[in-house]
């Protein structure tokens, strides 16, 4: 049931891992520490809000009066900062699960974080992802 997915560590880039989540695909990270110990859930949701102005979330309206040239580089203020520096400040508990949990107690931590991934941890290690996608595939047998 564990995907093989990419893992970041805090300190890496930050422009690397939008990149990295737009070229894959990909529902979120998983963020480690620097001993690779699970971190953060780093929902592409969170990601794209990082990419837009706090003036426009306030007021989406607003989003009209950018011209393409000046969207296509709201990206580059994540330029030279890591992973960890933009972080949302304000987050929840760690999606974590055990790697004996069984399907219901990952689903329940998912929906429970509203999380799209959750992290496997033995012993406090990491030990692999689990995506709401692979979760689905399984609770509905088509695996």
């Amino acid at each position: 049931m564990i995907d093989d997915f990419p893992v970041l560590r805090s300190d890496a880039d930050a422009l690397d891992a939008v990149r990295l989540i737009a070229e894959h695909r990909l529902p979120g990270l998983l963020v480690t520490d620097l001993d690779g110990r699970p971190l953060r859930i780093l929902p592409a949701s969170q990601v794209v809000r990082l990419l837009v102005p706090a003036y426009i979330q306030d007021d989406p309206s607003l989003a009209g009066v950018l011209n393409e040239v000046t969207a296509d580089r709201i990206a580059e203020k994540l330029r030279g900062k890591t992973v960890e520096q933009v972080l949302p400040k304000a987050a929840g508990p760690m999606a974590t699960v055990n790697a004996d949990d069984t399907i219901v107690e990952v689903a329940a931590v998912m929906a429970r974080e509203r999380s799209p991934l959750v992290a496997v941890v033995a012993d406090e290690q990491l030990v692999g992802v689990i995506t709401a996608s692979r979760l689905l595939e399984i609770a509905l047998g088509t695996t």
